[in-house]
């Protein structure tokens, strides 16, 4: 049975952590693994009850089954290290990190990106394609339908998969399985060493956050972003859902997002100013009282993630460049019911809102065509409904 923590620092040390299967504030430690000195976060529970329960998979790491990379810890670094104790912070909202599994492995026959191993993507940071926006067409562009169908189909299978009681981490299990079996790439693994499959944004969460052991609660939101890369090519989208019985102001500020990306699209087409989806997007969500995130943009996207052009989704801006036949960019709103301003944990990933208010998002590939646009991401018949929509 677990060791009881009795006071001194050893006390303090488990107090701070979470019961390993529930997530209740842990009280007692293996005493096989305080021992063999292994890590406290698979190793603190927070009753004797739990642990029994826990015990058929916890034994595992006694036996070797479980090896330290099967560990759930907290990110640290950008994803480039892990700590088994949740950090201290000015938290803003009522959420708080989980601890977070090891990578999923992508088998080595699907192609990985430049920054698979490294966690840089070189051919990135020193494209032209930084500064000058190259446009698609051809085999090119049919390669950027195909990319953005596939991440479509994946972001579909996540939807479906949403209700109270799912960690975000088994969002990530699927979105992971259901890329590779289309012989894609999860493009958000290991970017910059971010260290999941997917991003996974609940409540307060702007974007960029780690799916965790948490599991979703009746009433919370989360946005799914998910862009998958095969045959040399990206296709990013995502779209926020509600779980299950949700409050209305965050109904409303779902829906108000969606029409912010909606009425964006409806402008785009040759000779606007990327500037302009600022002015649409800021004059439709202040009009239902809501506010408009400027930290973050749309953004360029092909056979690299991230690429010029920059565009800002807030009004004023000062975005360059006009949109030209076989441009190919996303347009990605973020929208708070309080304040725009943002604040990030200490994962130096998870974005959060400043004032602990709710956030929503939608995003969507899209091409500029000779008289308007064609949204590379659009639902399908298939697609599951959005909450407006049922």
């Amino acid at each position: 049975m677990p060791s009881d923590s009795n006071g001194g620092e050893q006390e303090v040390a488990i107090n701070k952590l979470p019961c390993a299967r529930c997530q209740a504030p842990a009280q007692l430690q293996c005493p096989n693994c305080l021992k063999n000195s292994l890590p406290k976060a698979t190793s603190v529970f927070c009753t004797q009850e739990c642990f029994k329960l826990a015990w058929p998979e916890h034994k595992k790491i006694h036996t070797g089954t479980l090896v330290a990379s099967d560990a759930w810890l907290y990110v640290t670094k950008r994803g480039a290290a892990r700590s088994g104790v949740m950090p201290d912070f000015a938290w803003t909202g009522a959420l708080r990190p989980h601890p977070v599994s090891s990578r999923r492995a992508v088998p080595s026959h699907i192609v990985h990106p430049d920054y698979a191993v490294t966690g840089v993507p070189i051919s990135e940071e020193e494209s032209r394609q930084q500064q000058s926006v190259i446009p698609r067409s051809g085999a090119d562009l049919e390669g950027l339908r195909r990319a953005c169908r596939v991440g479509r189909e994946v972001l579909d299978v996540a939807h479906a998969a949403i209700r109270p009681g799912i960690t975000t981490d088994e969002i990530d299990r699927i979105v992971h399985e259901a890329t590779i079996e289309r012989g894609a790439y999860p493009s958000p693994l290991n970017y910059y060493n971010f260290p999941k499959s997917v991003c996974t944004s609940v409540n307060e969460v702007i974007c960029h956050g780690i799916p965790d052991k948490r599991e979703l609660q009746n009433g919370d939101i989360v946005n799914v972003d998910v862009t998958a890369f095969v045959g040399g090519y990206h296709g990013d989208l995502n779209e926020t859902f509600v779980v299950g019985e949700v409050d209305a102001v965050s109904k409303q500020l779902i829906k108000v997002t969606h029409e912010c990306l909606a009425q964006a699209i409806a402008a785009c087409k040759p000779g606007v100013r990327y500037r302009d989806m600022g002015d649409i997007i800021s004059k439709h969500a202040k009009g239902a009282g809501f506010q408009v995130v400027k930290a973050y943009c749309g953004h360029g996207i092909g056979d690299l993630f991230h690429c010029a052009p920059n565009i800002p989704h807030y009004s004023p801006n000062k975005a360059v460049g006009v949109m030209k036949e076989g441009h190919v960019f996303t347009i990605e709103p973020m929208v708070n019911v309080g304040s725009w301003k943002d604040d990030t944990w200490p994962d130096q990933w998870t974005a959060v809102t400043k004032d602990g208010s709710r956030s929503a998002q939608f995003e969507h590939t899209l091409v500029v065509t000779k008289d308007g646009t064609d949204v590379l991401t659009k639902r399908l018949p298939t697609s599951p409904p959005l909450w407006w929509e049922v």
